[in-house]
């Protein structure tokens, strides 16, 4: 199921309601929208009111069916042509490693959290703004140069991903539409921190405009021998959440956490 719901009952007036969300049928955006509705459908029970939701112009399987039937023949080839002129040749990332990788991917990792101060923070902020680029490109290009530091490497191509929704009728419904771009920067010339961000804003929008091209195709496309090792195409994702964390949400007589 897309969707299992469980409700435990531990004694007098105490419940638990636990939902899991397959990942094939929702992103984080949709973990978002699900709680806002669960929150305005619960209020609106327990008060004796008519619940107040959006009307969705459309459903996943349109959105579905568009995908399939816009995204191929030439439309499909011009994207893929791009991502073909722009990582046909790009030289994986080998970073430094305490232990030998091995012969197939494992999932084991681990976490390492840290905070900038506020000065640092409004520092970046007005730099985005001299320099017409989102905090995104500006992160983006201090992550690669720090790569490129660690490997003596000038060609530096790393993943993101990307919430794939740029029709409004897409922002408010749940579903999968997350894709994954591969964006690849030259650090070649010793070039200045602006002039590498002038080049990172200029491959991050490129990307942009050809995003429908799902990732698989471009692997199809663009990778001859896999390597079970290893990630296709890239090492290393860099993603930018800009969306307030999810935290414990209190109603009445209810609290919500992810």
């Amino acid at each position: 199921y897309m969707l299992r719901v469980r409700l435990y009952h531990l004694g007098e007036d105490r419940y638990i309601l636990s939902g899991v969300f397959h990942h094939i049928a929702s992103d984080g955006w949709s973990n978002g929208l699900l709680t806002q509705e669960f929150i305005e459908l619960y209020g609106a029970l327990s008060t004796s009111r008519t619940p107040v939701l959006g009307d969705l112009s459309i459903q996943y399987a349109d959105y579905a069916l568009w995908q399939r039937q816009y995204i191929e023949g030439a439309v499909l080839d011009e994207q893929l042509s791009y991502w073909e002129d722009q990582l046909t040749g790009a030289v994986p990332l080998s970073l430094p490693t305490d232990y030998p990788r091995p012969e197939v991917q494992s999932n084991e990792g681990a976490s390492l959290s840290f905070t900038l101060d506020k000065e640092l923070s409004d520092s970046l902020h007005a730099l985005c703004q001299q320099e017409g680029v989102t905090m995104f490109m500006t992160l983006l290009a201090a992550f690669k140069i720090v790569l490129s530091r660690y490997k003596g490497q000038e060609d530096i191509c790393i993943g993101t991903s990307i919430a794939n929704r740029p029709q409004e009728a897409l922002e408010h419904m749940i579903g999968f539409f997350v894709n994954t771009l591969a964006l690849r920067s030259d650090l070649s010339g010793n070039p200045t921190f602006l002039d590498f961000l002038s080049r990172v804003k200029q491959v991050t929008l490129d990307s942009y405009d050809n995003q429908d091209a799902p990732f698989e195709k471009v692997v199809d496309r663009v990778v001859e021998d896999r390597d079970m090792s290893k990630n296709p195409l890239f090492q290393v994702m860099f993603s930018l959440h800009n969306v307030q964390e999810e935290e414990d949400v209190a109603i009445e007589g209810l609290t919500i956490r992810p």
